[in-house]
């Protein structure tokens, strides 16, 4: 298989999804070129200059870092149509017309390099159709590739070939898209609306069908249809709001333009009050007015029998409640189908009715049973597929429950099950050797294509068998609080430290396992990597403190943070190279070890920052020493080495604001790693990196750093000035009294303490001043109020 390489990009369309698919390979380091129609008024790339501002507004940001933001090129159609000549990939992103579709291909055809890849992000229209519009010598490079909205964060991308494209395209396609794009690629039939939005626009109209039909209110339903089922915070209006009410019904009536001959034909229309409010201009999130709405602090929903809104409130009954809590599938759906509560009736059909429409397309819409589940898990956020859910939950129970309703006349469709659902002796259609394929009649197995050998631990289907990296590999080393092992087909020299506690959360358990285990790796092992599933983790454990402090115990509060800052400085110093591979949240402790290791290996998706003062502390763990120690080395390699302050002032708004970096592009702008630290799209392959990363250190002869003893710190000169901002922030009413102490506390510890400006120290002198603020804060009944505050509802106190 020929590598894919892409040296340049083109993406035709600056619409919602061109300019974030453009964003996105741009996060990839991809130059883009981003193409529309030439404005009619003002500049000709009026309208691509307009798209490209918009990415700078977007919550959640497209663009993993603003910079990246210079990768994208403005073009238009009428100018700049030569300068696909040196794109390797081109991506089409216009609406979805197929006439408008065929003109612009007629246009590129000429321009386009002889080996690119031309690509269609149509969500549904044939692609066979479209490959008519291209000449005969670029039909093999052409396909559909269905990126989801947002391109950045969601996983799913659909691959669709059409009758003459090119397998060892489609592999190199493939491969690109995982390690680079960072993407789950499902391999698609041509089918209108492909897989995963087939079945979940039918989910989504099974939803309404039954919401009238059992007369329920649609908060109610989405209160149903949440995470109490395994589904998004949005449920199912809510995501209709947040898609647009517009568009869905467009991918309705694709349906039911493409789809005649489909059983279930007759449900593939838009109610008539979602027209109602389509032609009101009430759209959903982008009119801030649909299905739901918000008054004030006030969230409205539409109430159909009143014709008006009221106040959403979304009640479970206690009954249905109950039921939702049960542990096994089995006795939950059993009860589901027992209840005569209308709740309970209704999330019984809806569950029904998309395990019947599942069973009955499978053929026509996926490869087999894992590729339709795990369409609906990256494509819809879906804890479990439908055929997951099925399995789990019994799958001669659930079919012969099925059949009985299809038999009386409750199912949407009447058409009965495929034969294969009830073949003797099935359990289900996910198996350790396979998935069911419907079109194939039989099972098959996970993609051979090299790249899937990066992903160590892939994620897997219920009832696939795959091993769970806590039950895998050799146990070198165990406490309550970590476990540190290895992969001896990977790499047996090379230790793997993971976290047992809830959230990953750090408490004397963990830090006594990090300092024993490291201990063990420099007589043992030749380097480690301290990975886990994320999140990384979420810092200190709280509970821990908190009972601490109750007690009075500070004393024994002391002695955990002189152990936090020890094992911080193990991790630092040890004898042998320790790489974080970090994926998720580092927030506090967890970023302070993130900090401390000698390499970083991240998921671009990595959420990192020292929140301490979120609780009204500083970070202790060796964080404000840390970065006095950075600011030293940065001010020494600049034009004016004693002027520490220009690089201390942006760390401490960092640590006083309590800043998440929100990428891990983002996570090396504020300083927590450096830039020669790699980032990886595909979360899965962190692991794999992480370990040739510690080998390559291990093979190179690796020492730790020499402990910085010559630190000059910037003193009571430094921690003056912040207070001279501090005051100001004070006084306007910014900041409160306990975060005035907070901050200052943060800027004494960032100076080396109140000591002269200029003076040196070293790194136990700092943190022993750090470790003594801390403790200092922690006595505080505001910072006690506030780390009570977050125990109890989860989100940070103003006091």
């Amino acid at each position: 298989m020929n590598k894919l390489i892409v040296k340049k990009a083109a993406v035709l369309g600056a619409g919602v999804m061109g300019a974030q698919i453009a964003a996105h390979l741009a996060n990839a380091g991809v130059p883009v070129v981003l193409f529309d129609l030439a404005a009619k008024e003002g500049p000709k790339n009026g309208i691509v200059n307009k798209a490209l501002d918009g990415l700078k507004k977007l919550d959640p940001a497209p663009l993993a870092s603003r910079d990246k933001l210079q990768l994208i090129e403005a073009a238009n159609y009428d100018e700049h149509l030569p300068l696909l000549a040196g794109c390797d990939l081109v991506i089409e992103a216009i609406a979805e017309r197929m006439d408008w579709k065929n003109d612009l291909y007629a246009k590129i055809a000429p321009h386009l390099s002889a080996t690119a890849i031309v690509a269609s992000n149509t969500s549904g229209l044939s692609m066979a159709a479209l490959a008519q519009g291209l000449p005969e010598n670029v039909q093999p490079r052409f396909c559909g590739i269905h990126f989801f909205n947002p391109p950045r964060y969601m996983h799913l991308v659909e691959v669709i070939a059409t009758p003459g494209t090119d397998a060892a395209t489609l592999d190199a396609l493939e491969t690109w898209l995982t390690s680079r794009l960072g993407k789950g690629v499902i391999r698609a039939l041509d089918t209108p609306n492909f897989v995963a939005n087939r079945i979940g626009v039918f989910s989504i109209l099974a939803v309404m069908h039954h919401t009238q039909a059992f007369g329920l209110g649609f908060d109610e339903v989405d209160a149903l249809t949440g995470p109490k089922i395994g589904r998004p915070k949005s449920a199912t209006y809510r995501t209709a709001d947040v898609v647009g009410l517009d568009t869905l019904a467009h991918v309705v009536k694709t349906m039911q333009d493409t789809l005649p001959d489909d059983p279930w034909h007759a449900h593939f229309v838009t109610p008539a009050w979602l027209q109602a409010l389509i032609a009101q201009g009430a759209l959903g999130q982008k009119t801030r007015c649909g299905i739901f709405r918000k008054q004030g602090k006030e969230i409205q929903v539409l109430d159909l029998a009143a014709r008006d809104y009221r106040t959403s409130a979304g009640e479970i009954a206690e009954e249905v409640a109950a039921i939702l809590k049960l542990r096994n599938p089995a006795e939950q759906f059993a009860a589901l189908r027992a209840s005569a509560h209308p709740q309970a009736q209704f999330l019984w059909a809806i569950f029904r009715d998309v395990f019947h429409y599942c069973a009955v397309q499978l053929e026509n819409v996926a490869d087999n049973a894992r590729d339709l589940d795990l369409a609906m898990r990256w494509g819809f956020g879906w804890t479990q597929g439908p055929f997951e859910t099925w399995q789990a939950a019994g799958w001669a129970e659930i079919a012969e429950a099925v059949a009985a309703d299809i038999a009386a006349g409750q199912t949407m469709a009447a058409v009965p099950l495929p034969a294969w659902v009830t073949e003797s002796g099935r359990a289900g259609v996910h198996t350790p050797f396979g998935s069911w394929s419907a079109r194939g009649k039989r099972y098959v197995g996970r993609s051979s294509l090299p790249v899937y050998q990066r992903q160590l631990f892939p994620e897997s289907v219920l009832g696939e068998g795959a091993s769970r990296p806590e039950k895998s590999g050799e146990t070198l080393f165990e406490n309550d609080g970590v476990r540190l092992w290895c992969l001896p087909a990977v790499d047996a020299g090379i230790g793997i430290l993971s976290f047992k506690s809830k959230m990953h959360t750090i408490g004397d358990e963990v830090l006594d396992g990090v300092i024993a285990a490291v201990r063990q790796a420099e007589t043992t092992l030749d380097g480690v990597v301290v990975w886990h599933e994320a999140p990384f983790a979420v810092g200190a454990n709280l509970a821990q403190v908190s009972e601490a402090i109750a007690a009075g115990q500070f004393d024994v509060l002391e002695k955990t943070v002189e152990k936090f800052q020890r094992a911080s400085q193990t991790l630092k110093y040890a004898q042998v190279p320790v790489v974080a591979a970090v994926q998720g949240m580092a927030l506090g402790g967890g970023c302070e070890f993130v900090m401390h290791a000698a390499k970083r290996v991240m998921a671009l998706e990595s959420y990192v920052g020292l929140v301490e003062a979120g609780v009204g502390l500083i970070p202790a763990g060796g964080g404000c020493k840390e970065f006095a120690v950075r600011a030293a080395q940065w001010a020494a390699q600049s034009a004016t080495p004693t002027e520490l302050f220009n690089f201390l002032q942006p760390v401490f708004t960092t640590i006083a604001m309590a800043k998440v970096a929100k990428s891990a592009q983002e996570v090396i702008d504020f300083g927590f790693a450096r830039p020669t630290d790699s980032i990886l799209f595909n979360a899965h392959e962190l692991l794999w990196v992480a370990i040739r990363e510690a080998r390559a250190l291990a093979d190179a002869g690796y020492a730790p750093p020499p402990m910085a003893r010559d630190i000059p710190v910037a003193g009571r000169t430094g921690i003056a000035t912040f207070e001279m901002m501090l005051v100001n922030m004070k006084e306007g009413g910014m900041i409160s009294a306990h975060d005035y102490k907070v901050a200052r506390s943060a800027a004494v510890a960032l100076c080396g303490g109140e000591i002269e400006g200029g003076s040196r120290v070293d790194e136990e002198w700092l943190i022993t001043v750090e470790r003594r603020l801390f403790v200092d804060l922690l006595k505080d009944p505001m910072t006690q109020a506030r780390i009570k505050h977050m125990l109890e509802t989860g989100k940070p106190l103003r006091n």
